[in-house]
């Protein structure tokens, strides 16, 4: 199977390819290039193939219900 690079670097997954690896349009897609150079494409777990978040472990954590000014005044100091 034949497919087109576009100017952005995209291409269509045929759907002979989607339909095999069970794939519908969202779905996580992983490329890895194996030893002899190949390009292979995996399915991804969407969860698994991210990045972790530094902040996901404090975000929601805070207990004061800060006013954007009073954060500000509170950043900057008195000037």
């Amino acid at each position: 199977m034949t497919t087109t690079l576009t100017s952005k670097g995209q291409v269509t997954i045929p759907k002979q390819i989607r339909d095999a690896l069970d794939m519908a349009a969202g779905c996580a897609v992983q490329f890895a290039v194996n030893s002899d150079g190949e390009v292979v494409l995996h399915k991804a777990n969407a969860r698994a193939s991210r990045k972790p978040d530094r902040f996901d472990a404090a975000r929601g954590k805070a207990d004061i219900k800060w006013r954007t000014d009073e954060l500000m005044a509170l950043l900057r100091g008195k000037d």
